[in-house]
């Protein structure tokens, strides 16, 4: 644990701190195809049952049909879960997400989402995060466990019938899990523009320094 933790502060032997440690770097890229992979692929499965009066164009969908859709998102299902579990459970185990989201408090937040909006928000040290960013990551791990949950509750909707009943019902779960997933691409689309508006942390987040 002590080793995984130091590595969060390590310096280099040219004197480069390093930011994201490497074990961050790859659960991060494995997250993110994993979830790439889901949303595709859910978006395919969604047009076969429809919440609403649209469909998503099948361009930007993964699977070809229901049942290729299904397996393509049973996989990264699986691949996501272990992948997110290990970057939770590392992340609490070094400490690094006490460090890192840790205190936030609602004048922070809308003290930096003012700078963020009038482009006066330091970038300056990527090693601290600023409150906005402190947000977006906690309501994120937060909406990554409750998609998680519904998706379970509609896989297994007879074996887990008490997970479907902490939704209401097997349709509300549906619009739950619809919902978070339609927050997920929010995220991930604030998450590019931040990245390319500051282009240190995405590079960052491939060589570490």
């Amino acid at each position: 644990m002590s080793s995984i933790a130091a590595a969060d502060t390590t310096i280099s032997a040219q004197g480069t701190k390093v930011i994201q440690p490497a074990w961050v770097r790859v659960m991060h890229w494995i997250n993110a195809v994993a979830m790439i992979m889901m949303i595709m692929s859910g978006w395919q499965i969604y047009n076969a049952s429809p919440l609403f009066d649209f469909r998503f164009d099948k361009s930007i969908t993964l699977g070809g049909w229901l049942g290729g859709a299904l397996l393509w998102h049973f996989a990264a299902m699986w691949l996501l879960m272990l992948n997110g579990l290990a970057y939770l459970v590392t992340g609490l185990v070094t400490g690094r997400f006490r460090r890192k989201l840790l205190p936030i408090s609602p004048a922070s937040v809308v003290a930096d989402l003012k700078a963020a909006l009038t482009f006066k928000l330091a970038h300056d040290d990527l090693t601290a995060y600023n409150a906005v960013q402190k947000l977006l990551y906690l309501g994120i791990i937060l909406v990554g466990i409750v998609i998680v949950l519904t998706g379970l509750s509609m896989w297994k909707p007879v074996q887990l019938h008490w997970l479907v009943m902490l939704f209401g019902d097997y349709p509300a779960a549906r619009y739950v899990h619809f919902v978070c997933m339609a927050l997920i691409c929010a995220f991930l689309v604030i998450h590019i523009v931040l990245a390319l508006l500051v282009p240190k942390s995405l590079r960052a987040m491939i060589t570490g320094r």
